[in-house]
């Protein structure tokens, strides 16, 4: 059985249909699960109890679990979340000066093989569902609203481990519950979607009448370092993905973000700099400039700070926009992957 959560309210719709239920059934049932946080179906108390029983029949109620959780002093939350068959993945939760975002895992493991990255030490075992996406975000919704009823998840950043456009039509299902008015709701320009650079899915996804943000995991500004940095170049080499932002850019008339994690003596000199520039300029990207979390496995430190503010001084003397990321949870098991690597057999 499928769970309930992984349901578009379309798709709910559809099947209450085929249930021979009104129309007016799969909103009633969205309210018990987005608005009013029903924990069974037994709880839905303006359904008749037959039409309960068999909805017991036909949907899982079910969400992953938090299993470990870290609080960092600046605020950030990372938790581990035990999924039914057993796996495990990792989401954070983060406090900015506009509200709290939280930063979702997309698959269990992943295959990119991003040097810089704790996530691809473990391999992908699978692709999630909508349902283990969304329950990422729910329970990061129900610890804010335990502190405070005035708290509650504002964005939502598919950033954690996993190559979203490398699970494209649960990511895209996960993206129109959470954006669905009557489902959490949470604005379209308020979610984010990274990828590492999967050329096809840039095209794609420029095709499908959204209006959230889109970012490119860059971090190199050539072919051979990004070759050594992220494997996923020699299939999609800065030649293919260049002109396939442009295209998403004129297809879907926003703009993209490319993410710069800046790694010492690696990608972080004034020539880098200047490359980078020179890459980007035919594009209207917006550059975030990311301080590195180092991870103990790969070696590489982090870049020191006059470098960062070199770095991001000379993008914005060029006239390109760009910040620097905030760092979030250096006393916890901050970058993407470690807690899920800590915890989880290899």
């Amino acid at each position: 059985m499928k769970s309930i959560y992984s349901y578009s309210l379309d798709e709910l719709t559809v099947k209450m249909e085929q249930l021979g239920q009104s129309k007016y059934r799969s909103k009633q049932i969205f309210s018990w699960l987005y608005k009013k946080n029903a924990s069974s179906f037994d709880d839905m108390t303006d359904v008749s109890k037959d039409f309960r029983e068999v909805m017991k029949k036909e949907f899982e109620f079910s969400l992953p679990k938090a299993s470990v959780m870290q609080e960092s002093r600046d605020g950030t939350v990372k938790c581990l979340f035990k999924l039914d068959d057993g796996q495990e993945v990792e989401s954070v939760l983060m406090h900015y000066v506009y509200g709290y975002s939280v930063c979702v895992s997309s698959e269990v493991g992943c295959n990119m093989g991003c040097a810089f990255c704790a996530s691809g030490l473990l391999k992908k075992k699978r692709n999630l569902l909508p349902h283990e996406m969304l329950g990422q975000v729910l329970a990061f919704d129900c610890y804010l609203r335990k502190k405070s009823p005035n708290f509650h998840v504002t964005h939502v950043v598919i950033m954690g481990t996993g190559e979203p456009f490398d699970n494209y039509d649960n990511v895209l299902s996960f993206i129109r519950n959470i954006n669905s008015p009557f489902g959490i709701d949470i604005g379209a320009r308020h979610i984010t979607v990274s990828t590492c650079g999967i050329v096809p899915g840039i095209l794609k996804f420029a095709k499908e009448g959204l209006q959230v943000n889109l970012a490119i995991s860059l971090h190199a500004p050539n072919n051979k370092l990004r070759d050594l940095l992220m494997p996923i170049n020699k299939a999609y080499p800065l030649e293919k993905l260049i002109p396939a932002i442009m295209q998403y850019e004129k297809n879907s008339g926003r703009q993209v973000t490319f993410e710069y994690i800046l790694i010492k003596d690696v990608n972080d000199s004034v020539t880098q700099a200047r490359e980078l520039y020179n890459l980007i300029a035919p594009t209207h990207g917006f550059v975030n400039l990311i301080p590195y979390n180092p991870v103990m496995e790969n070696g590489f430190r982090r870049s020191p700070d006059e470098n960062v503010f070199y770095f991001h001084n000379f993008l914005l003397q060029k006239g390109v926009k760009s910040t620097i990321r905030k760092e979030f949870g250096s006393d916890i098991d901050a970058a993407c992957g470690q807690l899920r690597a800590k915890y989880v057999k290899r």
